[in-house]
């Protein structure tokens, strides 16, 4: 791990400790990367024309803005949280809902989360049963929007530690919260207390790992699956229990899988990808090819990107050829309508967060029965690489009273036992953080609702664990996943060849990597 000055004494503060006025700080905090564009509910920002639906007619274009969440209410993609307002999501920001502490002189710590909806009710019902299971500790969990927003209000009450207890923060936050070092690293938590940690996911932990050495909890993490309609499969004289397992085999089964009316036009596409730079990363790493240099961020800061190499310029020339073959369609950015494209027949297949999963199969109900697959990658590299995990953890702050963070630690580690983290799963779909919650009756019984799950994590455990599946660690992630989903819809719409615009991409990610790593040295 690399060991420069950290932000927060570097330019946080001023000397003598008096914060920064809020123009000053909003400035230097963008550089970090919390100045960010607006979040689909899959990551990516902005908007952009779209092929539409097979239902419209062929060559019309719809604008595709902020999407709606998921169908489960889960973010799909790389852990950005559902886009909707917190009046949308039906949970009141900045305020906390669960009853107050039993015993008045009980420790009182705060965790701040950005998950809405039925996501964020699940954490206020475990928080609720861990301050019913005893009356030393009383945790108040707080929303404060989506992840975004909860990381930029982190981020303003650094100077004046108005900061919580404990922090969820997603998957791109990693590199601030190293170079922040505003965190207590887990590990030393983990060291001290002897917490056995023999039985968690090793993919989930290797994620927010750097030095072998964990710096974040993982508490919500998905990966990415191939969706399909099986009775769709069956028409088209396709095994329905064996989906695609390559970029080749895909093409093939769509041609198989689109269908034309009469009048010549499509009915029925074999597959849309959503415009989601996740998956681009995804394909990447499944060709365990490495997304940024210094092993993908995490033997240093980030230098450069390789977007624009042979790996990268691969995945989006088969994108397009999905496209350009007339087997797949564009439906946009974000994942709503590919969702509801798919729901509604008019596409085969389809990819999304294991997340996703219930609420997908839960709107489908019986008109058709869904199958899951892994994620699909070139034939050449089957073999190599795998998935990594999209979500968030939660990191315990350094600037608290000892008392504090002891009493934040006894709550992490009561929130990743098995049964807690059965009920997580149960209620989310995100995987449980430890091995042993998949034998509990009440995960079993859930995979005997929801066998789809099955893919995903015997997905997980292939996966092969390397610095590229380890996942992207980089400061201005944010901005990087914007572009590349410009330069993935510039390359769809036919506006720029694949080199072309990942050349531009890789351009203006570098460029920010250089502003980043000046604001922190």
């Amino acid at each position: 791990m690399d060991r420069r000055t950290p932000i927060t004494r570097r330019f946080l503060l001023k000397a003598g400790g008096a914060a920064l006025g809020t123009g000053a700080l909003a400035a230097l905090l963008g550089a970090c990367g919390g100045a960010s564009t607006p979040t689909t509910a899959s990551g990516t920002g902005g908007s952009g024309a779209a092929t539409t639906v097979p239902t419209r007619p062929p060559g019309t274009t719809t604008a595709a803005g902020s999407a709606a969440p998921s169908a489960s209410g889960a973010p799909a993609g790389g852990g950005a949280a559902p886009g909707s307002t917190a009046a949308a999501q039906g949970t009141p920001v900045g305020v906390s809902n669960l009853k107050p502490p039993k015993n008045p002189n009980a420790i009182k710590i705060s965790w701040w989360f950005g998950l809405g909806g039925v996501l964020g009710k699940a954490i206020e019902t475990l928080t609720e049963q861990y301050n019913d299971s005893q009356s030393e500790i009383y945790v108040e969990a707080i929303y404060q929007g989506n992840y975004d927003d909860t990381l930029n209000k982190y981020k303003a009450g650094l100077p004046g530690k108005q900061t919580p207890n404990l922090l969820q923060v997603y998957d791109v936050g990693l590199r601030f919260m190293l170079d922040s070092q505003s965190a207590e690293p887990m590990q030393t938590l983990i060291d001290a207390s002897k917490f056995d940690m023999s039985n968690f996911e090793p993919a989930l932990l290797n994620y927010y790992s750097i030095d072998k050495k964990l710096v974040g909890m993982p508490f919500n993490s998905s990966t990415p699956l191939l969706y399909y309609n099986k009775k769709l499969f069956s028409e088209a004289g396709l095994d329905p229990n064996a989906p695609p397992k390559t970029w080749e085999d895909a093409l093939t089964f769509g041609e198989k899988l689109t269908k034309k009316d009469g009048a010549g036009k499509v009915s029925q596409y074999g597959m849309a990808i959503p415009i989601d730079s996740w998956y681009f990363e995804q394909w990447m790493y499944a060709q365990n090819a490495l997304l940024v240099d210094n092993e993908n961020g995490r033997a240093n800061r980030a230098t450069k990107t390789f977007l624009n190499g042979e790996n990268g310029v691969k995945i989006l020339e088969w994108w397009k050829s999905t496209i350009d073959k007339g087997v797949g369609t564009n439906l946009g950015r974000g994942g709503s309508e590919t969702q509801k494209a798919f729901a509604a027949s008019q596409i085969a297949m389809t990819f999304d967060s294991t997340a996703s999963m219930r609420g997908i199969v839960n709107g489908i109900g019986d008109k058709f029965e869904v199958g899951t697959g892994y994620l699909l990658r070139p034939a050449a590299t089957i073999d190599q690489g795998g998935v990594a995990i999209g979500g968030a953890s939660v990191y315990i702050m350094k600037d608290k009273a000892a008392r504090e963070k002891e009493a934040t630690w006894k709550f992490v580690q009561w929130l990743v036992q098995p049964e807690q983290q059965a009920a997580w799963h149960v209620a989310t779909g995100y995987y449980p953080v430890r091995k042993e919650s998949y034998d509990l009756p009440a995960v079993q019984e859930n995979t005997k609702k929801y066998p789809q799950f099955t893919t995903a994590i015997n997905q997980l455990r292939a996966s092969k664990q390397t610095p590229a599946t380890a996942g992207t660690v980089m400061g201005p992630f944010t901005q990087a996943r914007a572009l590349v989903a410009t330069a993935i819809e510039e390359t769809l719409l036919g506006k720029a060849t694949p080199k072309a615009a990942l050349d531009k991409a890789t351009a203006d990610i570098n460029q920010a990597l250089d502003l980043y790593n000046a604001s922190v040295r």
